[in-house]
């Protein structure tokens, strides 16, 4: 039998396998209850079964397809309704293979439902239940294809480049609120979302690759940190500082009166 944790409640989407399903026993670990979403009801009612008997947490199941209107507002209720909640793992998510022109509509759409629509719209809902408590923490979960766009599936890689600046955005927004995001970038990680998506994860050099529990062992690290953005596999974290110093340095420039004066054309009399 279990109580109440006093470590306060996780809700996880994606928590069926993969990421999710380890982001759920870390936190389980950590005494945290939990919410798990997704929408393969027996996957998670046997994790859910699984962390309580290892852990002795409450752990309840929410099955819903992020992929519907219905789903996506059965998790914003379950946001809004508990007040125990104090952590979002945003991690559902699906990725498509191929060039932006191979792929069909329904394809585009599918990517842009779940990793853009879903995505941002439970933040929102996590925001606003955390906000006025003035605690709550959201990981959001992106892919270093953020920031190396000419790689992969095109609509893919912008998805989550979308995840990051959200996650940027909502850092400075939601911090002086006492609520703390982070953006997790993982690299090539092993998990389903490869053969789903009909690829080969083993044609990949091994070196590239990484393990499932090493990836959120050490995004929890960067959590623990108080980090906005996670690399796991990122050696020196000082590139992406320079990266982001570079990027705001610009910042003064990019709306100006004015045409830059390499753009303005000279009319000859």
């Amino acid at each position: 039998m279990t109580q109440s944790s006093k470590a306060g409640t996780a809700l996880v989407t994606g928590a069926s396998s993969g990421i999710g399903a380890v982001y759920a026993d870390r936190f389980a670990k950590r005494g945290y209850d939990l919410i798990l979403v997704a929408r393969d009801e027996v996957r998670l009612n046997a994790l859910a079964e699984k962390l309580r008997a290892q852990h002795g947490v409450a752990a309840s199941v929410l099955p819903a397809d992020l992929s519907t209107e219905v789903g996506i507002q059965a998790v914003e209720e379950r946001l809004a309704a508990e007040s125990a909640i104090n952590l979002f793992v945003n991690n559902a998510g699906i990725a498509r293979l191929g060039t932006l022109a191979e792929m069909r509509p329904q394809d585009i759409s599918d990517i842009i439902q779940l990793n853009v629509n879903a995505a941002s719209r439970l933040a929102a809902a996590a925001a606003r239940a955390f906000a006025p408590r003035k605690a709550g923490r959201i990981i959001n979960i992106a892919s270093v294809l953020a920031l190396v766009s000419e790689h992969f599936n095109p609509v893919y890689n912008a998805s989550k480049a979308f995840v990051l600046s959200l996650s940027q955005s909502m850092q400075n927004e939601l911090a002086p609120l006492g609520v703390n995001v982070q953006a997790v970038l993982p690299g090539a990680t092993r998990t389903e979302i490869w053969s789903r998506a009909g690829a080969d994860i083993s044609v990949l050099p091994p070196e590239m690759v990484m393990g499932v529990d090493e990836m959120v062992d050490a995004a929890l690290v960067g959590f623990d940190r108080g980090e906005t953005v996670t690399i796991p596999a990122l050696p020196d974290a000082a590139e992406f500082e320079a990266f982001t110093q570079a990027r705001l340095k610009m910042g003064p420039n990019l709306s100006r009166d004015h045409a830059a004066a390499r753009y303005r054309t000279h009319t000859v009399t």
